[in-house]
């Protein structure tokens, strides 16, 4: 089976230090739908994980996180794509879970309901974080310039062999070439 694993606020949807509160915040990046179902049509499956510590926080609840899930999926629909499985973390970091990017819990979830193994797929993230929890498992780093990708990669101290893409577009072309 072919697998992505993808970040969610800044990757395929702008994101805000103020948290994604609503569906109306929910904005997708120009292209990165359509990525998306590029990916679909090359038999990718997707697989979304996504910190989302505003419900941990109290900032929005699970009603409002499910209605910016459907937002999405309905954009997604219309330019013919689809999630497969979404994860996501709704804990503050002072909850110290297991789920929470940088740990890999979500990727280890991941590599369980779809029963592979993670080593070799490609994951796409904007932050460190993101990368770190992939890459413990053994995917394939990519670092897409959106979001915080820019302060990411100034940053430094990506991973060895990380990718840098301008956005999920050129991260889905790149990741189609390598399967040739």
């Amino acid at each position: 089976m072919k697998l992505v694993i993808l970040d969610r606020d800044g990757v395929i949807n702008k994101d805000s230090s103020q948290f994604i509160k609503t569906p109306d915040e929910w904005i997708p990046i120009p292209g990165s739908l359509e990525a998306i179902a590029l990916l679909n049509q090359h038999g990718y499956r997707i697989a979304l994980a996504t910190n989302q510590s505003g419900i941990g926080r109290g900032l929005f609840d699970m009603a409002a996180l499910n209605s910016i899930h459907d937002k999405m999926y309905r954009a997604l629909v219309q330019v013919g794509g689809r999630i497969d499985a979404l994860f996501y973390c709704p804990h503050a970091a002072e909850a110290k879970c297991e789920c929470r990017k940088p740990k890999s819990g979500m990727v280890d979830e991941i590599a369980r309901r779809f029963g592979v193994d993670i080593k070799g797929v490609p994951s796409v993230g904007d932050s460190l974080r993101d990368l770190q929890a992939s890459v413990a498992r053994g995917a394939q780093p990519i670092l897409v310039l959106t979001g915080k990708g820019e302060t990411t990669l100034a940053a430094g101290g990506l991973p060895d062999n990380t990718w840098v893409c301008a956005n999920l577009a050129e991260a889905a072309q790149r990741i189609i070439a390598e399967e040739d």
